[in-house]
C-alpha cells in the first residue's frame, strides 16, 4: 500500500484511507434529499444561533440548553438510520448499550468530579482574585463577537490538550482508548476511559461564566459543528463548511487504522486551527480503531492506562514478577 503524499507526510500507507474531497462519495438521491443534507448542517447552525441570541431570559439558561442538546442528537440519531454514511457503522444493540453506559458515567460521575477538581473549580477560585475592570472591554464586544471568541478560545485550548494527547505517553495512555472504537456514531465521542474523559472536558469556560449570554451562544458551535465529529450520516457540506469547521470526514481520518492519519485534525470544531498549524488532512475513512479494529469490553477500557503503564515502568525499571530484568525491545 503506497499511501498518498500529504504535505510532508504519506497518508494511508498502513491502511486505506480517501484523500481529497473530489475522491469522497456524495449524498445519492433525488433533489429533495440532496438539498436536505447539503444545508441541514449551516441550517441547524443559523437556527440556533438565532434562538440563543434573541430568547428571552426566562428560557436562555443551562437547562435549556441540556435539553437542546439532547433533542439535537436524537435528532441526529434518526438521521444515522435515514442517510448512513457506512452500513458498517450502523449501529447494533451491542455498540448502543455500550454507547449509553458511557453518557450515563459522563452526566453522573464525570460530572461530580467536575464539580469537585474540574477546570471550572480552578477557575472560580482565580476569578475571586481577578481585577474586573480588566474584561470589560471584552464585554463592550458584539454578542456574536463575544461567543465566537469563545468558541474559538475554548477550541484552540482543546486542540493542544488533543495534539499533546498524541504526543506525550503518560496522556497518550488514557486517550488511546478512546481510538480502540470501530465506528462512529452520534454516542461515540462520550467512550473512553474515564480519566481521559475528565482531561479532555477541561477548559476554560469558567472564566466566562459573566458572560452568561455569550456563553450559551458559544455552546453553538460545539453543538452544532462539533457534534458532527463522531456520526454515521453522509452530508454534501459546502465547500466553505468543510474549509472553516470539523466534519465526520477530517475526523473519520483521526480515528483510522492509519497512523499518519491519526496525527491530523485534532480540533473539535473549527478545523481552520489544524490549517494554521499544518495539522489538517482532508479526506475520510471507514476502517477504525487501533490493532487493526480490535474492539475492547468495557472492562479492558476502564483498566487499559493503568495495566499498560505499569507494564511500562516495569519494562523501563528492569522489574518483574520474578525477580529478573525484562528484555526492553531494540528501538
Amino acid at each position: 500500500m503506497s499511501g498518498v503524499r500529504v504535505g510532508k507526510r504519506v497518508i494511508g500507507a498502513e491502511a486505506p484511507v480517501t484523500i481529497g474531497w473530489e475522491n469522497i462519495p456524495r449524498v445519492e438521491g433525488g433533489p429533495v434529499k440532496q438539498f436536505v443534507f447539503t444545508w441541514f448542517q449551516p441550517a441547524m447552525l443559523f437556527a440556533l444561533l438565532a434562538f440563543w441570541y434573541y430568547a428571552p431570559n426566562s428560557i436562555a439558561k443551562a437547562s435549556t440548553a441540556i435539553g437542546i442538546g439532547i433533542g439535537f442528537r436524537v435528532l441526529l440519531l434518526g438521521l444515522e438510520w435515514v442517510n448512513p454514511r457506512f452500513a458498517s457503522w450502523q449501529l447494533t444493540w451491542k455498540e448502543l448499550v455500550t454507547d449509553l453506559f458511557y453518557v450515563g458515567l459522563g452526566y453522573t460521575v464525570l460530572n461530580l468530579a467536575e464539580g469537585f477538581i474540574g477546570s471550572d473549580v480552578i477557575t472560580e477560585k482565580l476569578l475571586h482574585s481577578m481585577d474586573w475592570g480588566k474584561v470589560t472591554w471584552f464585554m463592550t464586544l458584539p454578542l456574536l463577537v463575544q461567543a465566537l471568541l469563545i468558541a474559538f478560545i475554548f477550541d484552540f485550548v482543546q486542540y493542544w490538550m488533543h495534539r499533546g494527547m498524541h504526543n506525550w505517553y503518560p496522556l497518550w495512555l488514557p486517550h488511546s482508548v478512546h481510538h480502540y472504537i470501530t465506528q462512529l456514531n452520534i454516542n461515540k465521542g462520550a467512550v473512553g476511559n474515564p480519566v481521559e474523559l475528565f482531561l479532555i472536558g477541561l477548559g476554560l469556560g469558567g472564566f466566562f461564566d459573566f458572560l452568561p449570554r455569550a456563553a450559551l451562544l458559544a455552546g453553538v458551535f460545539g453543538l452544532a459543528i462539533g457534534s458532527y465529529q463522531h456520526i454515521n450520516v453522509r452530508f454534501n457540506s459546502p465547500r466553505w463548511w468543510r474549509f472553516l469547521f470539523n466534519t465526520t470526514e477530517h475526523h473519520s481520518l483521526h480515528h483510522s487504522q492509519d497512523y499518519e492519519a491519526t496525527r491530523s485534525n485534532y480540533a473539535g470544531s473549527f478545523i481552520f486551527i489544524d490549517r494554521m498549524f499544518g495539522t489538517c488532512v482532508d479526506g475520510e475513512a471507514e476502517l477504525l480503531g487501533l490493532e487493526y479494529g480490535r474492539r475492547m469490553s468495557v472492562r479492558e477500557q476502564m483498566t487499559f492506562p493503568f495495566v499498560e503503564g505499569w507494564k511500562t515502568i516495569k519494562v523501563k525499571y528492569g522489574r518483574s514478577t520474578g525477580g529478573q530484568p525484562i528484555a526492553v525491545p531494540a528501538e
